[in-house]
């Protein structure tokens, strides 16, 4: 079953092969100010059928794309975290992907999970 999702002007369209099992809202300054809730998949399991817009805005370690026609938070390449020791592991980046534009997910069946960012980072 292949997930589609897409910025609100269709600027950036991506593919996944399974569904979230949980989405994570950040308390984070960016991630709290975009109303993002992420997805996290491994590099490999997105494929981008279309990026004609991309935008990107990178503070720190994280790389956050948006899509520069409609202003929609696409989403982020960011390092695995170690939670215990609040450490990035760079050897194994992901994408997290803004659930929020996925098509036919009802993001209300699916487990909400809180990350403290503004006191994590």
């Amino acid at each position: 079953m292949t997930i589609t999702g897409k910025c609100y002007c269709g600027a950036t369209q991506f593919e996944l092969d399974t569904p979230p099992p949980s989405v994570t809202s950040c308390t984070c300054s960016y991630c709290s100010r975009t109303g993002a809730l992420w997805a996290y998949y491994a590099a490999d399991d997105v494929r981008f059928t279309r990026r004609e817009h991309d935008q990107l805005f990178a503070p720190r370690a994280n790389r956050h794309h948006f899509c520069a026609v409609c202003g929609m938070t696409t989403y982020t390449e960011s390092p695995t975290w170690d939670l215990a020791t609040h450490q990035a592991d760079f050897s194994r980046m992901r994408i997290s992907i803004n659930a929020r534009l996925l098509d036919d997910v009802d993001l209300a069946t699916v487990e909400h999970k809180i990350i403290d960012g503004r006191n994590l980072w």
